[in-house]
């Protein structure tokens, strides 16, 4: 079965999955109140994104969208959490601006390879 897309060369790929690392860097200095709240959404946001990339790349064009659409929500949640794990001073600045940066492009390229899918 020849895939249409190979999920691990794609650069939204790449990036959605630095963008996990980045947030499970952050999520290991947390409270331990947090590890069964804010820290189990964040990581299972941050795995989602690159994971549906992933399922999504062997499906077709329309339903590889709806994956990248998925992928997408799960942005806009750990950016969301973000904010609310900096409220509450589990993350600097410093961390807080690069992923939410890193998180911004990804959204803008992700929505750009969306464009000739359909």
């Amino acid at each position: 079965m020849k895939l249409k897309h190979n999920y691990k060369n794609l650069k939204i790929w790449k990036k959605a999955l630095y963008i996990a690392f980045d947030t499970s860097d952050i999520l290991e200095a947390f409270s331990q109140k947090e590890q069964c709240n804010l820290t189990s959404q964040m990581s299972r946001c941050s795995i989602s994104i690159p994971s549906n990339i992933a399922e999504g790349s062997s499906r077709t064009d329309k339903s590889f969208n709806h994956f990248l659409d998925i992928s997408s929500g799960s942005s806009y949640k750990l950016s969301t959490q973000l904010l609310i794990a900096h409220h509450k001073k589990y993350s600097n600045d410093e961390e807080l601006e690069k992923l939410e940066n890193n998180i911004t492009e990804w959204q803008m390229m992700t929505s750009g390879f969306q464009n000739p899918l359909g």
